[in-house]
């Protein structure tokens, strides 16, 4: 269905703002910026700011969504014959190999690292977005392969495949932060999730193959 008229505007605004605020939080800090400021410099009001974000930190983080249900979409998506794992392993490879964004492989990732690290409600809601993150994998597992409600096995292999995630997004984050170029790292990121793959047992990589 065509995007209308008003929900265009509305999209573009919210983006506006999220744009504005961004540009001052790398500025001058997560914590030194307010949201009054934020409205100033965006020519909006208050409200509006809140209207379109909740919290101050969804103004930084204001592609949250799609990353949390990342992993379950991977997961559903996954070929014939391919198992939740593998499939993890295939689009991160697919994504490191092609130098993305996605995965802070960009110039100036660092500056957002260190927005990041000097703002603890931002790292607390990172650890909250992880959970989720968990959470909405477990539930694509228990889905895609049937099991019961109350089956710790979903949930176990959910730990195993958000881990494989955390693992290759702190390696390139510390990487970025030491001004690293994107391609270097993208290579030796490559190296690492062979390495990953390596330290997976059988078990894990043979979970919830899909069948044909």
């Amino acid at each position: 269905m065509a995007e209308g008229l008003r929900e265009r505007k509305k999209r573009q605004t919210r983006q506006y703002i999220s744009d504005v605020a961004t540009g001052l939080f790398l500025e001058r800090g997560f914590e030194a910026v307010t949201v009054a400021e934020i409205a100033d410099a965006a020519n909006v009001s208050v409200n509006t700011v809140y209207n379109y974000f909740p919290a101050k930190e969804d103004l930084f983080l204001d592609r949250s969504a799609g990353v949390v249900d990342r992993l379950a979409r991977w997961v559903r998506g996954r070929d014939v014959g391919e198992s939740a794992a593998r499939a993890v392993l295939r689009e991160l490879r697919e994504e490191v190999e092609a130098v993305s964004p996605r995965v802070g492989l960009m110039e100036g990732y660092s500056r957002f690292m260190r927005v990041i690290q000097e703002a603890p409600t931002l790292r607390s809601r990172l650890w909250a977005l992880q959970q989720d993150s968990h959470d909405n994998l477990r539930t694509a597992l228990c889905e895609e392969t049937g099991a019961a409600e109350d089956d710790p096995l979903p949930d176990l292999m959910a730990g195993q495949i958000c881990w494989i995630y955390a693992t290759v997004f702190a390696s390139i984050g510390r990487a970025m932060l030491k001004e690293r170029k994107p391609a270097e790292v993208s290579r030796e990121t490559l190296q690492l999730l062979d390495e990953v793959e390596e330290l997976l047992s059988e078990r894990v990589l043979r979970y919830a193959v899909r069948e044909g």
